[in-house]
C-alpha cells in the first residue's frame, strides 16, 4: 500500500473513465459498473467495479446504495467508497447526500457531504475526524448542454478556486450510443493523498447525483 501512496502522491490529473460492456449497450441493460482510473497521459493506474444488486440499480437509481472497489493494476484494493440509501430530493434537506472513502479498505480517508443550497450543488470535503477540508461547487446548470460542466474545488471560504472535477462533453454519438463518461479531477499535486481518494469518492457522486439519468451524460 506504501506504493499506491508514493504513486498517487504524484497525481495533480486524473481520468475517471466508464467501460460498457458491448452486450449492455445492446440490450440496454447494466450488470455493474466498470471504470477505468487513468493519469494525464492516459494510462491506467487503477480500475474500480461498482457493487449493487440488479433490483437497487433499476428501480432506485439516483437514490440507490452503492460500494466502490477500486484497485491497482494487480487487484489489490486500494480505496473503497461507501453511499448509504439515501432519499433524492432538494425539498427534504435532512436527507443531503453523503458517502464514506476508506483508503486502505478498513480506515476512514474521509468523507463527502452535500451542503443544502437552493441554487447551487455545494459539498464538502471532510478528513477522517468530520473536520472540514475543502468545498466543491457546482453550476447552476448541470445538463452540460454540448460542453464541458465544471464542479470548482474551494477553499473553505468559497473565495480561492484549487482545482475542479470536470464531466467532459464528448460528443453525441459516444455519449448517446455507448453511454460512456468520462470525467477528470484536477488537484494540487501536493495535496494530502487521503484527500485525493476522497476526491475520487466526490466525483462518483457527482455523477450519480446529476448525470446518471440525464440525456447526454452516463
Amino acid at each position: 500500500h506504501h506504493l499506491f501512496f508514493f504513486l498517487f502522491k504524484q497525481l495533480d490529473r486524473i481520468i475517471i473513465h466508464q467501460q460498457v460492456e458491448l452486450l449492455e449497450a445492446i440490450l440496454g441493460t447494466e450488470t455493474s459498473s466498470k471504470y477505468e482510473i487513468k493519469n494525464h497521459l492516459g494510462q491506467r493506474v487503477y480500475f474500480a467495479v461498482e457493487e449493487n444488486d440488479c433490483f437497487d440499480r433499476n428501480l432506485c437509481s439516483p437514490i440507490r446504495s452503492f460500494t466502490i472497489r477500486i484497485a491497482d493494476n494487480m487487484g489489490r484494493e486500494v480505496i473503497t467508497v461507501n453511499r448509504p440509501l439515501r432519499c433524492n430530493s432538494c425539498w427534504f434537506p435532512c436527507f443531503l447526500q453523503e458517502l464514506e472513502v476508506q483508503s486502505p479498505p478498513g480506515t476512514i480517508a474521509g468523507y463527502v457531504v452535500q451542503n443544502w443550497d437552493p441554487f447551487l450543488p455545494k459539498f464538502t470535503i471532510q478528513n477522517e475526524s468530520k473536520e472540514d477540508v475543502l468545498k466543491i461547487i457546482g453550476p447552476y446548470a448541470t445538463c452540460g448542454c454540448f460542453e464541458d460542466v465544471d464542479f470548482e474545488v474551494k477553499a473553505l471560504n468559497e473565495m480561492s478556486t484549487i482545482g475542479k472535477i470536470s464531466k467532459y462533453w464528448s460528443g453525441f454519438v459516444n455519449n448517446v450510443f455507448t453511454n460512456t463518461a468520462n470525467f477528470g479531477i484536477q488537484v494540487p499535486v501536493d495535496l494530502d493523498v487521503r484527500i485525493k481518494a476522497v476526491m475520487i469518492g466526490a466525483c462518483f457522486l457527482i455523477d450519480l447525483m446529476f448525470f446518471e439519468n440525464s440525456l447526454d451524460g452516463l
